[in-house]
C-alpha cells in the first residue's frame, strides 16, 4: 500500500478496505509505519520510538476498527508496560501495571497502537512545546503550533500519518489541536467515556479521554466503540437511545440555535474567527434553523478561581505523592509554581474552588434548555507562532498562565467544568490558508444532536480536500 493511497483514507475507510480484502492489516500497518517516520521527520509529534511490536492487533475481524493505526497521548498511564512522562523531564517514565478501561475498549475495538505522541509538561498548556520533547510543529504552518495539549496527536493525524489518535481534554485540549490543525475534535459529555480503573473522576471530573479525527464519522463509530461507565464510576452519561454512528446524515431540527463570537474572558477575538463563526450560523439559518445572537450568562471569575485550585491540587498530588519527588531542576517554571503554591492550599479552598465551578454548570445548564445548540469559535485566533505560550517562563504565577492561554483560547474551559458535549469542525479557512474550528455546543448527554448538525455541516461545507502543506501525500 503506497502512502499516497494510505493518506487518503479515514479510519472507516481503512477498516472496509482490510475487510474486505483489498489490503490486509499488515500492509496498512506497514504504510503507517512509514508515514509516521515522514511526518514525524517534519513535525516532531511523537514522544517515543514507533512502538515494535504495536499494542492491539485484535483477533477479531469484526472489530469496529480492526486492524487501523492508533496513537496514543503520553497523559497516562494508559497502557500496560507503556513509560508516560507526562511531557516532563522530571517524571522518569511512570509504566502502568496493567490497561486503564480505556485502552482495554481501544484493543478490543481492534486499533493497532504503533506509539505515543508528544504533550506539553503536565498538560496544561495550549501549546505542545516542552523542554522535554520540544516543538511540535503545525503541517499548515511549521512556524506555528499545534495547539495543546494534545499536540502532537493533531500534528500526526493532521499531516496524514494516522487516521486517528487518542487524545484528553482539560480545558479544550482536543479541541483546541482539532482547530488549529484542520481536524474533528470531539469532548464527550462527562461520564461518557471511563477514566478507571485507578481514577474515580479525571482532574475532579474536568477531563475527558477521546480522540482526534479528520472526518465526523470516524469520530461516532469511536465513541460507540469505547462509550459507557467503568466498574463503579462515581457518574455516568446517560445511554444513548441508539448508535450514534446511526445519527450520521439523520435529518435534524429545526433546532434553536444561539451564536455569539464574544469571549467569556473579555479577551479579544479575530476578526476573521468571528466572521467564520457568524457564516456558519448564517447558513444554519438558511436551512431553516432558529438562529439568534445568544451567550449563557458566565460567571468568568468562577471559573478562573475554581480552575486555579483545582490545578494547583490536582497536578501537585502525584508529584509530590510519588515515591521520588521531582528534581525541581527538571521542571518548568509554572509546574514549580505549582508545587510552591500547594504548600498553602487547604481543603476549604478546594470546596471553595467546587463552589464556583457548581455555580458556572447551573448558570450554562440553564441556557440549553432553551437552546439545542450553541455555536462559538474554538480559538479566539488563528493557530499561534511557536514561542507565543511559553510554560517555562518564570514570571508566570498560576493565574497568569491561565489567563495567558484564555486569552488564546477563551471558548473551551466553560464546558470542561459544565459536562456538556462539545465538538469543533474545521469548516474555515484564514485568508493565508490557516485552518478555523468552530465549536458546536449541545445540551449535556446529547451528543446525538452534536452528530446531526456536525454531519449536515460537513456536507455543507467540506474540508476534505484541504490538505495541509506538509500532508504525506
Amino acid at each position: 500500500m503506497q502512502l499516497e493511497e494510505y493518506a487518503r483514507y479515514d479510519a472507516i475507510g481503512l477498516r472496509d478496505l482490510i475487510r474486505s480484502g483489498e489490503v490486509t492489516s499488515a500492509e496498512v500497518e506497514a504504510a503507517a509505519r512509514a508515514a509516521l517516520e515522514v511526518a514525524d521527520a517534519r513535525v516532531n509529534g511523537l514522544a517515543l520510538p514507533v512502538f515494535e511490536p504495536a499494542l492491539g492487533r485484535s483477533l477479531d475481524p469484526a472489530a469496529a476498527f480492526a486492524g487501523v493505526p492508533f496513537l496514543l497521548k503520553d497523559a497516562g498511564p494508559v497502557a500496560e508496560g507503556v513509560p508516560f512522562c507526562l511531557g516532563s523531564r522530571a517524571v522518569p517514565g511512570v509504566r502502568a501495571a496493567h490497561d486503564s478501561d480505556l485502552m482495554t475498549r481501544f484493543r478490543a475495538a481492534g486499533l493497532v497502537s504503533l506509539g505515543l505522541t508528544t504533550a506539553p509538561e503536565m498538560a496544561i498548556s495550549f501549546a505542545t512545546e516542552s523542554a522535554k520533547y520540544g516543538i511540535t510543529r503545525n503541517p499548515w504552518d511549521l512556524d506555528r503550533g499545534a495547539g495543546g495539549s494534545s499536540g502532537g496527536a493533531a500534528a500526526l493525524v493532521a499531516a496524514g500519518a494516522v487516521p486517528i489518535a487518542h487524545a484528553t481534554d482539560g480545558a479544550g485540549s482536543i479541541r483546541v489541536p482539532a482547530s488549529a490543525c484542520g481536524l474533528v475534535g470531539l469532548k464527550p459529555s462527562r461520564g461518557r467515556t471511563p477514566c478507571g480503573p485507578d481514577l474515580d473522576e479525571a482532574f475532579f471530573g474536568i477531563s475527558y479521554n477521546f480522540a482526534l479525527t479528520r472526518t465526523v464519522r470516524d469520530a461516532a463509530h469511536l465513541l460507540d466503540a469505547i462509550e459507557g461507565p467503568g466498574v463503579g464510576d462515581k457518574y455516568t452519561a446517560p445511554p444513548p437511545l441508539r448508535p450514534y454512528a446511526a445519527e450520521l446524515g439523520t435529518a435534524v431540527g429545526p433546532l434553536r440555535v444561539g451564536v455569539t463570537t464574544r469571549s467569556w474572558s473579555g479577551s479579544a477575538v479575530d476578526a476573521e474567527v468571528a466572521d467564520a463563526t457568524m457564516m456558519v450560523a448564517g447558513l444554519l439559518a438558511g436551512l431553516g434553523h432558529r438562529v439568534e445572537e445568544a451567550s449563557p450568562v458566565v460567571d468568568w471569575e468562577g471559573v478562573l478561581q475554581g480552575l486555579v485550585t483545582e490545578v494547583v491540587a490536582f497536578v501537585a498530588a502525584p508529584l509530590l505523592g510519588a515515591p521520588r519527588p521531582p528534581d525541581p531542576t527538571k521542571l518548568e517554571a509554572v509546574t514549580r509554581q505549582i508545587l510552591h503554591d500547594v504548600k498553602d492550599l487547604t481543603a476549604l479552598d478546594l470546596v471553595s474552588a467546587f463552589a464556583a465551578h457548581n455555580r458556572v454548570s447551573r448558570s450554562v445548564g440553564a441556557f440549553f434548555t432553551e437552546h439545542d445548540l450553541l455555536i462559538t469559535p474554538t480559538l479566539g485566533r488563528l493557530p499561534a507562532p511557536h514561542g507565543t505560550l511559553n510554560y517555562d517562563d518564570p514570571t508566570h504565577t498560576v493565574r497568569g498562565w491561565l489567563d495567558t492561554i484564555f486569552e488564546y483560547g477563551p471558548f473551551t474551559a466553560v464546558f470542561n467544568i459544565t459536562g456538556q458535549p462539545a465538538i469543533s469542525l474545521p469548516l474555515a479557512q484564514s485568508s493565508t490558508g490557516l485552518p478555523i474550528g468552530i465549536q458546536l455546543i449541545a445540551p449535556y448527554g446529547r451528543e446525538d444532536t452534536l452528530f446531526r448538525a456536525a454531519t449536515l455541516l460537513e456536507q455543507t461545507l467540506p474540508w476534505h480536500d484541504r490538505t495541509p502543506s506538509t500532508f504525506i501525500a
